[in-house]
């Protein structure tokens, strides 16, 4: 048989490399400053750009994006050449899709610091990114199938089927979460309001993790283990139920991050069923991974390629187990809202992405400089940094979480929460500072990775077009029964359909009834839309990330209702018809600062001024930065008009026309306002962002509340 001879594109992988390594350190710095940020808010300069509220969205989307986006392309770009014995599709297309990527992270980057996001958490960014973000993803997807399609092996191997996966499932997640209406270039509001946006965020965010943090990766252990063991996969049949159970009980269980919502019951159950199903796919492909290393163990001990491999795949195992068991409804009543969900989250981040990461950086640089590795005992020496600054940075997350859980709980002999909110915060800062240590260790490993790599680099001589030969692939059956997965793993088209297929069961179950049945959402009479100012000032709230630290959602427990909600007047935990205008929904993830649910009404004006002004003045303690820019900055009344007719797109019940007088509406609300604080000697302007925002914040819960007392104590305390 004729053999042919052809080039593998090195170069488009070495870039990739470069992005993955630039990007991870910039994502860990921030993510560093902002936890720094959690203990010495004034690290934050007083500045509006580099604050909690926008660095933490900036952190995120670099680690999640930039650094692991990028790792998971250059090991995908390498190995796919290899699987197919064939070059990439089309170097124009490899090019395009490398450019395009590192466009959207600079406007990410650029964007987030700005305050332009949507506020939707891992999808913060603007409806134009968004478009840039799914014609490049189309680009990666016609290149990965053009070179599947051309490729010289009969079969697709088990990393292919998680790469098809990965680009079919994410494309679907991103245009179905993106749906927005657009105010202006930089400016949107969701498609989706209240309980149906949570919903289909959490079924994007908990999938963004699955499809774009979990598959490809894996797909890339499958790759990249063996060879550097080499050693065969333990289990081909395991390989395959890993594969399809995974893919397919993954897409369910997004509503396992909003139990004891508003989210209707019968969508939190589910979320829970398939979350614990989620244990046996993912322990399965945990598992296939180990024990491919069976007989391995004394090449474990000296390469440090697959010291990385062996604790990532561990702290998949650990995060994947963890995972279910936090979607029970009675650890996750602990859970939720604390620091244990983030020490949960880190174990993956920087356990299973980082380190594998890591890992096929160190395989895939000596191979195509045609050296050895610098220095292995440097290579150890980040292991173990990396290692121990995992375990400094998650122990203290995890003890801090139950802090907070054990004192929000806690009552007095007297009925009495035992605990103010604030002292739940103060309490664990030495668990905060411990976790910025941890970061700072894991941070100095990766630098001292950048330094062996580099040196690595200039001792070898890159190699731009690999030489490779292979024999054409030909397409004939030799009439034997075949093993039906056999049959499948030749045609890439069907695995991609049945892949889609899978992956939308789940999401068109969960939403249709939340859609489409209008009993799922009760409305509530006395809620209305917000008032223009009130809109304005939602805005400056979403600008400014106050949803990393502050959730919107008293859940029905007895400390939470006591908490925030203590008199009969106050509305009781959260309902489902409160939340029908907020585009988007702002329950939140974390409660750094205390739920906002409530909150209007509670203190006078000039309170939540003195507070944005120097938050200490007013809580003496707390950990929130400055925001005195708020005071200066001049209200931009001239997008009312926009953002008045685009909630009216939305649904929203704004009279016809009122876009054209509502900001008469507004500067009379404002002046009232910026009145009440000339009252308690606070001179300020009416059209002070500040004034907005107040009005904003005095809105949260009012709405309830004159829901609650239009009826009598006796029927509310039913």
């Amino acid at each position: 048989m004729q053999v042919e001879k052809f080039y593998y594109d090195n170069k488009i992988v070495r870039a990739f490399m470069y992005a993955t390594v630039a990007f991870g350190i910039v994502g860990m710095l921030a993510g560093l400053w902002a936890a720094i940020q959690i203990y010495y808010p004034e690290s934050s300069l007083n500045l509006a750009a580099t604050t909690f509220g926008r660095l933490r969205p900036l952190h995120t989307n670099a680690i999640i994006f930039a650094f692991v986006g990028n790792a998971s392309f250059a090991g995908i770009y390498y190995s796919l050449q290899r699987l197919c014995k064939a070059r990439m599709f089309s170097d124009r297309l490899s090019w395009l899709h490398f450019w395009g990527w590192q466009a959207i992270i600079a406007a990410a980057a650029i964007t987030l610091l700005m305050g332009k996001t949507t506020g939707k958490e891992y999808a913060e960014l603007e409806w134009p990114i968004d478009i840039a973000i799914a014609i490049v993803w189309i680009i990666f997807g016609i290149n990965m199938f053009g070179t599947i399609i051309k490729r010289r092996e009969k079969h697709l191997y088990v990393a292919i089927w998680f790469y098809i996966a990965t680009w079919v499932t994410v494309a679907m997640l991103h245009i179905v979460n993106s749906f927005e209406m657009p105010v202006s270039f930089l400016k949107s509001y969701s498609w989706y309001a209240g309980v149906q946006d949570a919903l289909v965020q959490w079924w994007y965010g908990h999938n963004a993790v699955a499809f774009f943090l979990t598959t490809p990766v894996l797909g890339l252990m499958y790759y990249y283990l063996p060879k550097a063991a080499n050693r065969p996969v333990y289990s081909y049949r395991l390989s395959i139920i890993h594969f399809w159970a995974l893919i397919f009980i993954y897409i369910w269980a997004g509503p396992h991050h909003l139990l004891y919502s508003a989210l209707p019951d019968w969508a939190q159950s589910l979320g829970v069923v398939f979350s614990i199903m989620l244990i046996a796919p993912s322990w399965g492909g945990m598992l296939n991974g180990l024990f491919t290393l069976r007989g391995a163990w004394d090449k474990v001990r000296e390469d440090p390629v697959l010291k990385f491999m062996v604790v990532a795949i561990t702290c998949y195992g650990m995060s994947t187990f963890e995972g279910p068991m936090l979607s029970l409804k009675s650890v996750n009543a602990i859970s939720h809202f604390t620091d244990w969900t983030i020490a949960h989250v880190h174990i993956g981040g920087l356990g299973w992405n980082g380190f594998l990461a890591f890992a096929i950086l160190y395989y895939m640089i000596p191979k195509m400089w045609g050296t050895t590795l610098y220095s292995k005992k440097l290579a150890t020496n980040h292991f173990w940094l990396g290692t121990i600054g995992i375990i400094l940075y998650a122990v203290p997350m995890y003890w801090a979480g139950f802090e907070q859980a054990s004192m929000w709980k806690q009552f007095t002999d007297e009925g009495q929460l035992k605990y103010q909110f604030l002292e739940t915060v103060t309490n664990i800062k030495p668990m905060y500072i411990t976790r910025s240590i941890g970061g700072s260790l894991y941070l100095i490993g990766a630098l001292m990775m950048v330094y062996n790599l580099y040196k690595t680099i200039v001792q070898g001589t890159f190699i731009a077009n690999e030489e490779a030969e292979a024999a054409p692939l030909i397409k004939e059956h030799s009439g034997k029964k075949e093993y039906w997965h056999r049959v499948i793993e030749r045609k890439p088209v069907t695995m991609l359909i049945l892949s889609l297929v899978l992956v939308a069961i789940g999401g068109i179950i969960e939403f249709l009834p939340t859609f489409l049945i209008k009993s799922n959402i009760p409305t509530i009479a006395s809620v209305k839309p917000y008032t223009p100012l009130e809109l304005q000032g939602r805005d400056i709230y979403i600008r400014e990330g106050c949803y990393t630290c502050h959730s919107q959602m008293v859940r029905p427990f007895r400390d939470e209702v006591a908490r925030y909600a203590p008199n009969p007047g106050d509305g009781g935990y959260s309902k489902a018809g409160e939340f029908v205008y907020d585009h988007p929904f702002q329950w939140g993830s974390k409660r750094t600062g205390p739920d906002l649910a409530r909150e209007g009404g509670k203190y006078p004006d000039s309170w939540h001024y003195n507070h944005m002004y120097d938050p200490r003045s007013m809580s003496p303690g707390s950990l929130m930065p400055q925001y005195v820019w708020l005071l200066d900055n001049k209200l931009d009344t001239a997008s009312t008009p926009a953002k008045i007719r685009a909630m009216r797109k939305l649904g929203v019940p704004y009279a016809k026309g009122y876009d054209k007088v509502a900001n008469r509406d507004l500067m009379h609300q404002a002046d009232s306002i910026a009145a009440n604080l000339k009252k308690d000697k606070i001179e300020t302007p009416a059209n002070a962002e500040i004034i907005a925002l107040i009005a904003y914040l005095q809105r949260l819960g009012r709405d309830i509340k004159a829901e609650y007392k239009q009826q009598p104590i006796a029927e509310i305390k039913k």
